[in-house]
């Protein structure tokens, strides 16, 4: 009766699945007696199957552990924010008129700049050669183009810099196997973004370098290519941030109920409008429409511009009108932040765990912050400063209305 009851037991407690799941005991010591003494653990044994998913050439375990799921949100946190460096670099260069001081490009052998006399001399040579030097800046001196090409020089380089930030890491966490299935698609996709940014970055300067014999505009870069440039962008980073905080940040249980499915839809409109507000400030820029009207409340003498129907057809006037860009724009920005603080007044009814009442408080406080940035910037007709401050306060609102978002995700059952 014995061996029928004991036999099949010591096999199972053998067996190898059941031993990575029960924590290993230390050999006897060999000191030739029958006391019980156990040594701790050495290096190179491990007791879990976390333990063993972190040992590199170990394949016995696929799902990659808790702590390799911290390290690919630290790093996928640290590329939205060199994703953001590139954002406000962009601004800054489109205000101070940088971005069409390089003419060509070239992956490699423009990361060298200009060293001697002779060089810099051919690089301007070079600008003077399309309209922006023709028409708007044929009294420049080399020095007052030396600033403008480094600072073109600097975003492309940084652009360079978050390629590599997300590539090489991503080659690196796949061969360790610290990516799951679900990851690894988004990782691909995030990584083919940040190559089709780069090209879409020479797209959207090549519009400017063309010459437009029946124009006497500014040259400037297309506002379609700009829109789709910051778009690709902010579709960029939005996709890292929420990545990485999916990883880094533990999910709260929260009871589902009407009231909470309500806050959560909201919260999802209100990050799409600051999102679209963010995005209308492209056309904004690159159609200069910050410098039509700089007065506020009003435009002008009126609530609502005489010229805001020019072009046709009508449609023409939302994306290529300077004074319906910045209508549109004003009114997006207004509608932001009514909705907003809606969301923050709703976000109060329901009892809800701290992280996601700071992150409600935090979300209301940048919007109005914002909107103390804009009207500031138009009453000051635009200055470089400011302005960037005003874009970079984009940033920080759509960081946080994620934030928000992340806080009221569905627990998946």
């Amino acid at each position: 009766m014995q061996r029928l009851l004991f036999t099949p037991l010591t096999a199972l407690l053998g067996s190898p699945c059941l031993r990575l799941l029960v924590p290993r005991v230390a050999p006897r010591t060999q000191c030739g007696c029958s006391c019980g003494i156990r040594r701790p653990l050495r290096p190179g044994q491990y007791s879990t199957i976390s333990d063993v998913a972190l040992q590199p050439g170990r394949g016995t375990v696929s799902l990659p552990s808790k702590a390799a799921e911290r390290v690919v949100g630290r790093w996928l946190l640290v590329c939205s924010g060199t994703v953001a460096g590139a954002v406000i670099l962009g601004g800054v260069t489109r205000l101070t008129e940088s971005g069409l001081s390089m003419v060509d490009w070239h992956l490699i052998k423009e990361m060298k700049p200009p060293t001697s006399k002779e060089e810099w001399e051919a690089e301007f040579q070079k600008y003077q050669q399309f309209p922006e030097f023709k028409i708007l800046n044929h009294d420049m001196t080399l020095a007052e183009f030396k600033f403008i090409w480094y600072m073109e020089y600097s975003h492309r380089m940084w652009g360079r810099l978050v390629g590599l930030a997300y590539i090489l890491p991503a080659a690196y966490f796949w061969k360790k196997g610290w990516l799951t299935r679900g990851l690894k698609g988004r990782v691909l996709a995030l990584c083919g973004l940040v190559c089709f940014q780069g090209l879409l970055g020479w797209y959207m300067v090549k519009s400017g370098l063309e010459e437009k014999p029946d124009s006497h505009d500014i040259p400037r870069v297309s506002q379609y290519r700009l829109a789709a440039h910051l778009g690709s962008a902010l579709v960029l980073y939005c996709a890292s941030l929420w990545t990485s905080l999916s990883l880094l940040l533990p999910q709260h249980k929260l009871t589902e109920t009407r009231q909470l499915l309500r806050l959560r839809r909201f919260a999802h409109g209100t990050a799409g409008l600051v999102f679209l507000t963010a995005l209308s400030g492209a056309f904004v820029a690159g159609l200069d429409a910050g410098l039509v009207y700089n007065s506020f409340p009003k435009m002008g003498e009126s609530w609502i511009p005489e010229d805001l129907f020019t072009f046709s057809p009508l449609l023409r006037n939302v994306f290529e009108n300077p004074t319906m860009v910045q209508f549109d724009h004003r009114v997006l920005g207004i509608a932001s932040v009514t909705a907003v603080t809606v969301l923050y007044f709703l976000s109060r009814r329901i009892p809800l765990p701290r992280r996601t009442k700071i992150a409600a408080t935090t979300l209301l406080a940048l919007a109005y912050t914002q909107v103390g940035l804009g009207i500031s910037t138009l009453l000051m007709y635009v200055p470089t400063p400011l302005a960037a401050t005003h874009q970079s306060g984009s940033l920080a609102l759509l960081s946080v209305a994620l934030w928000l978002m992340n806080e009221l995700r569905r627990v998946p059952k």
